[in-house]
């Protein structure tokens, strides 16, 4: 079992960060108000979105069994939805309620969010969706009106060094302050970076934890070079090139890309180049959880060439 399985929060009480939102959930969870039959979970990746929608669901008296997991990048057509709405017509047979995770739920296509809207305007009572997005702006209006919005924030650099030392301590291992901090440092605010990098660390001990570090730090300046590169809007072989020799995960490097634009953005010296970083984050707006590498030479191709 991965790091990241194991420690992963199973109760409101174990969520590091965004203590506004799990006093929000808390009303739900602890019965004190009835819980909307559908939610809408926003935010980056790595934030913990999917993570909330199963604790919820849990609170909710949903047997493990009638959780359903719709991944919408991968099932986004209309026959999906066309099956769910078949299914919510059936009573739980375990629990006391049915729970449907729509996870990249922008994915979804226009037909697939229209036939979606009937079951989320009058869902049986035993029955609740909860659509979890990096992008909401992708969602129908119709379906977002249909929702109770929650945005999921990325963590701080204290929390993720708070959960770094958690976790290293409850696996028994030492951890160095200074590989602490830069592990929190290039996770970015996600979680699910921050602990995937640790367990690397935490099987290396003394030069090799180092060792590892410098690999992290590696990939960040080729991060950098390729996110001045498509600032510059170099040629395609000088960013070819640079992507060749990128080693880090194309999901963490479409967050780098997106962090590094809207920091230029905010730029007030940046009005040059600010169209420019806007025009690059809109390509890079999509998760390349299933494209991969090949999603985000893409993206950076539609950059270089102006598509």
């Amino acid at each position: 079992m991965s790091l990241y399985d194991k420690y992963r929060p199973k109760s409101l009480d174990e969520i590091m960060g965004n203590e506004g939102l799990v006093k929000d959930l808390a009303v739900f969870v602890e019965g004190r108000r009835p819980c909307p039959s559908a939610i809408l979970f926003t935010g980056p990746s790595g934030c913990g979105k999917t993570t909330l929608a199963k604790i919820l669901a849990a609170s909710l008296g949903c047997a493990p069994a009638e959780l359903r997991e719709l991944n919408s990048a991968d099932d986004r057509g209309i026959d999906g939805i066309r099956q769910l709405i078949k299914e919510i017509q059936y009573k739980p047979l375990w629990g006391k309620t049915k729970v449907w995770i729509l996870d990249e739920a922008h994915k979804l296509t226009n037909d697939a969010q229209n036939a979606l809207l009937k079951a989320l305007e009058s869902p049986p009572d035993y029955v609740y969706f909860i659509l979890c997005t990096t992008d909401p702006q992708q969602l129908l209006k119709t379906v977002l009106t249909r929702c109770s919005q929650f945005q999921v924030e990325s963590l701080s650099l204290q929390d993720t060094k708070l959960l770094l030392r958690k976790i290293s301590r409850a696996e028994g291992v030492h951890l160095e302050p200074e590989a602490m901090v830069n592990i929190a440092k290039l996770a970015d605010g996600s979680a699910r970076q921050a602990i995937s990098m640790l367990e690397i660390v935490l099987t290396r001990e003394g030069d090799a934890q180092k060792g590892a570090l410098a690999n992290f730090a590696e990939n960040e300046a080729q991060t950098k070079e390729l996110c001045q590169a498509l600032l510059k809007t170099e040629s395609w072989s000088r960013v070819s090139e640079i992507l060749q020799g990128l080693k880090d995960e194309p999901e963490r490097t479409r967050r780098a890309v997106l962090g590094y634009m809207e920091r230029v953005l905010l730029n007030p010296n940046s009005k040059t180049t600010a169209e420019t970083a806007a025009m690059i984050m809109s390509h890079f707006t999509e998760p390349f959880f299933n494209s991969g590498k090949p999603g985000l030479t893409l993206a950076c191709y539609e950059v270089i060439s102006g598509v």
